[in-house]
């Protein structure tokens, strides 16, 4: 027989097969998109296995990173996080330019390119977590400066990239914890006139002329049509065209056409599920997506600790940025911004990154007994 204790082990060390299982339905979805989104792409069977190794690269990592205990992270968050910053550097310094912007590195042995900025998110909110627990135990100015600079750095140094997409993420992860955290009302009637303050000055002297046509565009499409505003109305018209049922995988109208979306295979691919799974496809992915976005909820409800519970808050964040982001700017609801929708869009940086979330998260999952929130009774 089990002694009481044995079975507070068991229940203790337990797979969290939900949100596993849910990320990888999602993945696999991905793939099977994506082979259609690349079918007319010279590149795209090599996108695919790209793609299809870095899912495995990531599922590995994940399973590894589950059974570790996730305060090793918190003791490592310090090290990790510079060590971000410094590839964050060495990005600006040594990085591949790309379409304009300066975002990979190029790994030598394997002649890979990967996206550091993507790699960082994680470190950052397992650093800026730990101090957020500080704040929790002594609130003090002192700790919110710390945090306010510890966001700034990759905020900026993204921007340079330019990535002005990423560098939101990071912004918006600061909320979410921000709030869930809870701060004096006196900081949020100063921070919110603040923020409006500087608007014209973020506009005049941070964003790029890029960012500020996607912009302009994205208010009023007809000014630049053949442009800025190109793939938001094309993306707008293909995901019309999808209606209930689609038109079927590699069936497409602009899907197939090589005068379709552009970066349907990324930034657009959720035009591609749109025409040609329809309403129905679109709805079984955003089922998937709130899947996983309630499981993290869950598990952090559930966090034996407050770090736990900010960690995968964090995570949360980052995810749910990322798919309201690209959901939104490929149905006009959003500027168009280059952020990928995760598990989806070709990427294989992306993928391994948020395997690796989903690794830290079931960590969280796997090593708690009994939940923050819960009664010890």
């Amino acid at each position: 027989m089990y002694s009481l204790s044995d079975k507070k082990k068991k229940k203790k060390f337990k797979f969290d097969y939900i949100l596993f299982c849910s990320v990888f339905m999602l993945s696999i979805f991905g793939i099977i998109v994506l082979c259609s989104a690349t079918a007319t792409n010279p590149s795209g069977s090599r996108m695919v296995m790209v793609q299809i190794a870095s899912m495995i690269l990531g599922i590995g990592i994940c399973v590894v990173l589950n059974f570790l205990d996730y305060n090793i992270f918190k003791s490592l968050s310090t090290l990790l996080y510079i060590f971000g910053i410094l590839l964050l550097v060495a990005v600006l310094r040594f990085g591949t330019e790309i379409l304009g912007s300066r975002r990979w590195l190029i790994i030598p042995v394997i002649n890979m390119s990967f996206q550091p900025s993507e790699l960082t998110k994680i470190f950052y909110i397992l650093f800026i977590s730990k101090h957020f627990e500080k704040l929790s135990k002594e609130f003090n100015k002192k700790t919110i400066i710390k945090i306010f600079v510890f966001t700034v750095i990759p905020v900026l140094l993204i921007f340079r990239q330019p990535d002005g997409g990423m560098a939101l993420t990071y912004l918006f992860i600061l909320f979410v914890i921000t709030f869930v955290h809870g701060i004096p009302y006196k900081y949020i009637f100063a921070g919110i006139p603040a923020a409006i303050a500087s608007l014209p000055l973020v506009w005049k002297f941070v964003l790029k002329d890029y960012h500020k046509i996607r912009i302009l565009s994205f208010l009023d499409p007809s000014l630049d049509p053949q442009g800025a505003a190109y793939q938001v109305n094309r993306a707008e018209m293909t995901v019309g065209s999808g209606q209930i049922w689609g038109q079927g995988l590699f069936n497409g109208t602009q899907s197939q056409s090589l005068e379709g979306v552009p970066v349907k295979e990324s930034d657009f691919i959720f035009t591609v599920i749109a025409e040609e799974l329809g309403f129905i496809g679109s709805v079984l992915l955003i089922s998937l997506i709130l899947l996983i976005l309630f499981r993290c909820i869950y598990i952090s409800w559930k966090s034996k600790d407050i770090y736990g519970a900010y960690v995968s808050i964090g995570i949360t964040a980052m995810l749910a940025f990322n798919f309201i982001q690209n959901i939104g700017m490929n149905i006009a609801l959003l500027p168009v911004s280059g952020v990928p929708l995760p598990f989806v869009s070709a990427g294989g940086s992306a993928m391994v990154t948020y395997y690796i979330a989903v690794g830290v998260v079931m960590s969280i999952s796997m090593h708690r007994e009994r939940g923050m929130f819960e009664p010890s009774g």
